[in-house]
């Protein structure tokens, strides 16, 4: 009995914490240029202030773990992939990239923002725990891609994920990314500037991706 009443916590804590995420989530969605308070989040949540503060020191770890999320459902469906029998595709990993974090306007945005948190506002072992987490998730899809790719080397893997992260990072950041106003980036200034600052994200995202991979494992 004992230990099915851990368990039954341990389900509980699980649906509380995703409430929590859920409830951040769709604040940011309603008002992406505003970060809520822990007990704005709480009462969207329909929890008390102090059960939020169980799970979350303050707004910013709050946000980390938004990102956490999604950052882990992508990389989910990475090592699904890799770990599969079928072969990996250039393809496949454009189709993910796309899927899991370019198409839902929050992550980018939030991405972005995070990298600044960890550098100011975050607890030193809050942010450190995330890196580990981050280089567990690429350790072990980077190993899942050197299998069905034999041209990469031990730690090519790793390597390859890390430098698309930073295309897909640094590209938004240099655009105007935000909802459907996609197309512009900001070095572009007034209307009539030089047609060099305009351009398409997603499509520029994933030109840059397919040269970056055809140029490391050739086209499979």
């Amino acid at each position: 009995m004992a230990i099915r009443q851990r368990a039954i916590q341990a389900e509980d804590k699980q649906e509380r914490h995703d409430a929590i995420l859920d409830a951040a989530e769709r604040m940011l969605a309603r008002s992406p240029e505003r970060v809520a308070n822990v007990a704005e989040v709480a009462d969207e949540a329909g929890l008390a202030k102090g059960t939020v503060y169980l799970y979350f020191p303050s707004k910013e770890a709050l946000l980390l773990a938004v990102h956490d999320r999604a950052i882990e459902n992508f990389f989910r469906a990475v090592i699904e992939l890799v770990d599969g029998d079928e072969p990996v595709r250039i393809e496949d990993m454009l189709r993910l990239t796309r899927q899991h974090l370019v198409d839902p306007p929050l992550v980018l945005p939030l991405a972005a923002r995070c990298f600044g948190l960890m550098a100011h506002s975050l607890p030193v072992d809050a942010a450190t725990a995330f890196k580990q987490r981050m280089a567990a998730r690429l350790e072990r899809a980077g190993a899942g891609l050197e299998r069905h790719f034999p041209q990469l080397a031990a730690g090519d893997g790793v390597a390859l994920l890390r430098r698309s992260y930073a295309l897909i990072i640094g590209l938004w950041q240099m655009s105007a990314a935000s909802g459907t106003e996609r197309a512009h980036c900001p070095l572009g200034g007034a209307e009539g500037a030089s047609p060099v600052f305009v351009w398409d994200y997603p499509d520029e995202l994933e030109r840059a991706l397919r040269a970056l991979w055809q140029g490391t494992v050739g086209a499979r």
